[in-house]
């Protein structure tokens, strides 16, 4: 059972890896190449030894003797050279490999994150999908590196040196292998069982530490405002010691792996000795050949030394992968069979007994919703914080999926609708500026990414920030800053702006338009917004109609959400 589940975790990474088994299979035909080489020098060279120095004491007793030096030395400079420069291309090649990997994973897992509802991701904090998106797969680059090419060589070094050493004399090749195939057995299953439990302890540990260290750095000010930073940093201590804790026991269990490998590597080296000596007594085998085989088993030792410590930390890897396919799993959303794009200019909009309730929540965030808008129509929503405008939004854009009823846009089913012809027929401009450290340029052209520069200025023009822009030293290469922190909220505002002003769309979704500005900059956008909008469906979503920072312009119909529910309002 424990075997089917670990398969079943591993499976989904082990076909992404099978995307690259060409990569895959080089790497490891050089890491078998340089524990060969490696092999082979030690037994070469133990070998040429003693012929050498057996032809000498032959020599010296005035017996006739003769040995060819040059094949053998030829030999080892070949087994020298080839191990060294093998060495330095399996590791150049190999974490090369890792790292177009890691590449492969990370751009998978970002897609699955970006087709995540809001409701699977207001479930997990920020600072636990950055951890899954580093250190999780991060811990997945040992997946081939160490704990698939390694163990796959050292087994068949192994059958290839007792089969090796079985043409000379069966019985020491038997007795080699008796004692080895245990040894790896162990290194590998017997370590991962040894360390399952604390290693997948010590990847919990660390995750948790991660996210309370980032929610430390980013809480100063307000940690610090009620006199909480004592009490939390006490708090990463004691993570930090469980951490630490789970390390040591880890790396006893390291340490026994590695121990036992030496000693069998010894045992069997020893075994090989003695019945090598055996058999050369009988006169089967020559004095080079009896040393040359313990020193060949010897040299397995470099292969087995590569297991104990990733096969102890197996719990790691597993625990990382059962994360990450429950991020895969949750950001699987059903397609449609027969998806279409949406119809060209302003869209419809029909919504009709709609009701979406959040897991765990007490109350519904909404009940029974009704909701028409004929293509041209500005309608305002209005409601109190919390009385369900923003869930709306993220209906419309399928952000989330309804709990109840149905959703139309442009005459189309919603779930029907295109993904790429849903997200440009549809644009919202949120409460918060969604901004990426990059510069100006870039932040605008994610709206429109074949924009010239001219029409970045423009853009920059209609929302008032042309002027300011053109007195930077970089202009459009300014940097924003992560999130945008490097700018005013009017200015992000206003830069939020902009890059809407390079869509068109069909429905515009607008929550809280002019917030962050004062008056007489909103009373100048209000204008220009107006005429943008013209043609347009038009969703407002603000606290208030009147009595705002300004009122939205060319509003045609009011509807007020109350506790999730619709009621008529005033214009």
């Amino acid at each position: 059972m424990r075997d089917s589940s670990l398969r079943r975790t591993f499976l989904p990474w082990l076909r992404l890896l099978a995307r690259r088994r060409g990569r895959l299979a080089g790497g490891t035909a050089l890491l078998m190449l340089t524990l060969f080489s490696a092999i082979g020098l030690l037994a070469l060279s133990g070998w040429f030894i003693t012929a050498s120095a057996l032809t000498g004491m032959a020599l010296a007793a005035g017996i006739a003797a003769s040995l060819d030096v040059h094949v053998p030395g030829g030999g080892i400079r070949t087994f020298a050279v080839t191990r060294t420069v093998a060495r330095y291309c399996e590791r150049l090649y190999n974490h090369d490999t890792v790292l177009r990997l890691l590449a492969d994973l990370r751009g998978q897992l970002f897609a699955v994150m970006t087709r995540l509802d809001e409701r699977t991701l207001s479930r997990r904090r920020s600072s636990d999908w950055l951890n899954r998106l580093t250190a999780d797969i991060d811990t997945l680059d040992g997946l081939y590196l160490r704990l698939l090419a390694p163990p796959a060589v050292a087994l068949l070094l192994i059958v290839s040196v007792s089969g090796f050493l079985a043409l000379w004399a069966p019985s020491v090749g038997a007795a080699v292998a008796c004692v080895l195939l245990p040894a790896w057995l162990w290194l590998t299953a017997g370590q991962a069982w040894l360390g399952m439990a604390p290693s997948r302890g010590q990847a919990t540990h660390l995750q948790r530490l991660r996210g309370q260290v980032i929610e430390h750095l980013q809480g100063q000010a307000e940690l610090e405002a009620y006199g909480s930073r004592a009490s939390h940093r006490c708090r990463l201590r004691e993570r930090e010691a469980d951490l630490q804790r789970e390390q040591r026991r880890l790396g006893r269990f390291a340490s026994l792996g590695t121990s036992l490998a030496n000693l069998l590597v010894g045992l069997a080296m020893l075994v090989a000795l003695w019945l090598a000596a055996a058999t050369w007594q009988q006169g089967v085998i020559g004095g080079a050949i009896m040393v040359m085989m313990p020193l060949a088993v010897l040299a397995t030792g470099e292969a087995l030394n590569l297991l104990p410590v990733a096969f102890t930390h197996l719990g790691a890897t597993r625990a990382a992968a059962e994360r990450l396919n429950a991020l895969s799993e949750s950001g699987t959303m059903p397609t449609p069979p027969a998806a279409a794009p949406l119809p060209a200019g302003p869209l419809s909009v029909s919504l009709q007994g709609v009701g979406l309730r959040y897991p765990d929540a007490l109350l519904p965030a909404l009940c029974d919703i009704d909701l028409s808008l004929a293509p041209g129509d500005r309608l305002v929503l209005t409601g109190a914080s919390g009385s369900g405008k923003s869930s709306v939004a993220a209906l419309l854009t399928r952000r989330l999926l309804p709990s109840e009823g149905s959703i139309r846009l442009g005459g189309m089913a919603l779930e029907e609708v295109e993904e790429r012809s849903l997200r440009e027929g549809v644009a919202i401009l949120g409460q918060q500026a969604d901004l990426f450290q990059d510069s100006l340029a870039m932040n605008l052209l994610l709206a429109a990414p074949d924009a010239s520069d001219a029409e970045l200025w423009q853009a920059l023009d209609w929302a008032g920030l042309a002027d300011w822009a053109e007195a930077l030293p970089n202009g459009l290469s300014t940097r924003v800053g992560e999130g945008g922190r490097e700018l005013s909220g009017g200015q992000a505002r206003r830069l939020a702006l902009a890059r809407l002003w390079l869509r068109d769309p069909g429905l515009v979704i607008l929550d809280e338009p002019f917030a962050a500005l004062d008056a007489a900059t909103a009373a100048r956008i209000s204008v220009r917004l107006d005429a943008w909008l013209a043609g347009r469906t038009v969703l407002f979503l603000v606290h208030q109609l009147h009595g705002g920072p300004f009122d939205p312009p060319g509003v045609t119909h009011c509807r007020r959400l109350r506790q999730g529910r619709l009621t008529d309002c005033a214009i």
